[in-house]
């Protein structure tokens, strides 16, 4: 058992009587005693690291330790700092007004400025889905107004009763 989530029993640290040792330069050097393997790793001037502590027997390496944790602790901040990419939704219906059309199409501006995937949707109801071209031509309008700011990742689809296209900030 390790002696906290991340830490990797080091040298002295190391309970079993032998170990799998690995060598500085990535060979095996087969299964010997723990005092042997420290006894290589202080004579290389590295430490001796257990590797996998829940083999049979553990697996331990000589490698520098703090070059180690300095190296894991790099590539786990990279990965901390990565987020996925927001899809923001914007729904619009055949018959939209003027002024919800305005409103609705600022949200999809504030959306894509604030680097936002901005998924525009036109929902169809009953006897609206025999006018599909009415709906392109809303998604034809968004997308020509937000040209400037945007470009589009997938052209208009219809899929069931929604047609939708995405927007993805320049």
């Amino acid at each position: 058992m390790q002696t906290s989530k991340d830490e990797c029993r080091v040298n002295e640290k190391i309970k079993a009587r032998e170990v799998r040792c690995i060598g500085p330069d990535g060979n095996q050097l087969g299964v010997i005693s723990r005092n042997e393997a420290l006894a290589l790793a202080q004579e290389n001037e590295l430490d001796l690291v257990e590797v996998s502590p829940n083999a049979d027997p553990p697996v331990c390496r000589i490698m520098d330790y703090g070059k180690y944790k300095y190296q894991k602790s790099k590539r786990d901040s990279g990965k901390q700092k990565q987020k996925g990419a927001v899809v923001k939704e914007v729904k619009f219906r055949p018959k939209i007004d003027v002024h919800d059309y305005n409103f609705k199409r600022d949200h999809v501006e504030r959306f894509l400025k604030k680097g936002a995937k901005v998924r525009v949707t036109i929902m169809f109801r009953g006897r609206e889905m025999a006018h599909t071209e009415k709906g392109r031509e809303i998604l034809d309008k968004v997308a020509d107004e937000m040209s400037e700011i945007a470009k589009i990742d997938r052209q208009p689809l219809l899929e069931g009763r929604n047609m939708f296209m995405i927007l993805s900030p320049k």
